[in-house]
């Protein structure tokens, strides 16, 4: 809350230090980013080390939800890529599980949305672009440029493609990290809003009572639509990464 009793909705997102670590004048301080990024960390961690050690014939909720979310990132990699893709695939299964328990664990109240962080995104982007480039780079040497030289373009035109083409790889990155932050703060902005609305109707009593639960309806169908969202911008981030490995793969057009 805001000042005056106003709902701030932009408060969620603040980052407080819980540690100060300020060496050599450099602010290294653990903040509610770092402590929630370990949570998440230590979440998939859990899933995965005690879900895989089961080895069930008939397996338990945390054994079929670590083979989902292997079955769902290898058919997702093989089907972009093709077999050759799954060289990639700790990379890309480490990315899609961290940014959905990111968005999910976000979804708790009172709990802090990594990915709402626009340097989180941008961190995870540039990481993403930047492996396609080395690998690509090693892997083709300067055929990898290629990348950036449609096939079959007139000679006069072929200057203004080139550029084209740069420009679009380098924007990759901004999309990539704008995409998945835009949605999951505009997400949590609509659910604040709507929950300060329930409050602030019922606070009011009389007649304003009888219409709160119009918005808290709209809040709920808001959290359960959330909920999906948190899911598809996973999956959109992780089939992203993997077009944009598919070209470090296969750089000719």
């Amino acid at each position: 809350m805001a000042a005056g009793g106003g709902i701030d909705p932009i408060h969620q997102f603040h980052i407080t230090e819980i540690v100060a670590l300020k060496p050599f004048g450099l602010n290294l301080s653990f903040t509610n980013t770092s402590l929630w990024m370990v949570i998440v960390l230590a979440t998939v961690s859990a899933i995965m080390v005690y879900g895989s050690s089961q080895r069930a014939v008939v397996p338990g909720r945390l054994q079929s939800l670590a083979e989902m979310i292997y079955e769902f990132v290898a058919s997702t990699l093989t089907g972009v890529m093709g077999k050759e893709g799954m060289k990639f695939f700790p990379f890309v299964f480490s990315l899609f599980s961290f940014v959905l328990a990111s968005n999910m664990l976000g979804m708790i109240p009172g709990s802090f949305t990594v990915t709402s962080q626009i340097i989180v995104t941008a961190a995870f982007a540039v990481l993403v672009i930047s492996v396609v480039l080395v690998y690509g780079i090693v892997k083709h040497g300067s055929h990898f440029f290629g990348l950036f030289v449609p096939s079959g373009v007139p000679g006069w035109l072929l200057p203004f493609m080139v550029l084209i083409e740069v420009v679009s790889f380098l924007s990759r990155p901004v999309s990539l990290s704008l995409r998945l932050f835009g949605n999951m703060l505009a997400g949590h902005i609509a659910l604040k809003v709507f929950g300060g609305f329930v409050v602030a109707l019922i606070a009011a009593g009389g007649a304003a009572t009888i219409i709160a639960p119009l918005p808290l309806l709209l809040a709920v169908a808001l959290t359960a639509l959330e909920f999906l969202v948190a899911f598809l911008q996973a999956y959109v981030f992780a089939i992203l990464t993997c077009v944009y490995l598919n070209d470090a793969l296969h750089p000719g057009h």
